[in-house]
């Protein structure tokens, strides 16, 4: 019964960080709120006994992504974020509800399919569940269903987006020297 009310305090956390996250228009707030988010997952973590699942969330999510954002933040000047505000209207809101409404489509079709809410409800959940070794030698493996493949290559796509975020804010630098160079 513990459990359960501890699940339902983490589940309004994380629900209401996440919507404070990307409804406020500070951006600062926003990384708050994620952090908030990120914490309250693992806290999930160890509600369920998955004790390095919950010390990576929050070490590398919470502590290093977090800090990334931030960093990242502190960089951009902040005229660039005072003035920054999209509007969505017409052909980009339709594209964005279908897109999601698409998205939506796939996972209840993938768990109509694997007939996951009938697995969860006929079953006991726990009797079917994998153990740490197993998850973690999955998680580190290099073999046919291994997963440190996939997991160099978003390491690898994470810093090219960096270095790109890095480029274009150095671009962005220099045009603005040039402008103010102009007026004088």
């Amino acid at each position: 019964m513990a459990r359960l009310i501890i699940f339902i305090i983490l589940a309004v956390v994380i629900l209401a960080s996440a919507v404070f996250c990307v409804t406020t228009k500070r951006i600062m707030r926003s990384a708050t709120a994620l952090l908030f988010v990120l914490f309250a997952v693992a806290g999930l973590y160890f509600i369920l006994d998955y004790t390095f699942l919950g010390a990576a969330q929050i070490s590398i999510y919470a502590g290093g992504i977090t800090m990334m954002y931030i960093f990242a933040i502190q960089l951009v000047n902040k005229n660039t974020l005072q003035g920054l505000s999209e509007r969505w209207l017409g052909k980009k809101t339709i594209l964005a509800a279908a897109i999601a409404l698409v998205g939506f489509a796939t996972v209840v079709v993938v768990l109509l399919k694997n007939a996951f809410i009938q697995k969860v409800v006929t079953e006991d959940a726990l009797a079917n569940e994998m153990d740490m070794n197993t998850l973690g030698t999955t998680l580190m493996s290099a073999d046919k269903y291994g997963y440190v493949l996939p997991f160099e290559f978003i390491s690898l796509f994470l810093l090219a987006c960096i270095i790109g975020g890095l480029v274009i804010l150095n671009t962005k630098k220099g045009d603005t020297n040039n402008d103010k160079e102009e007026t004088k």
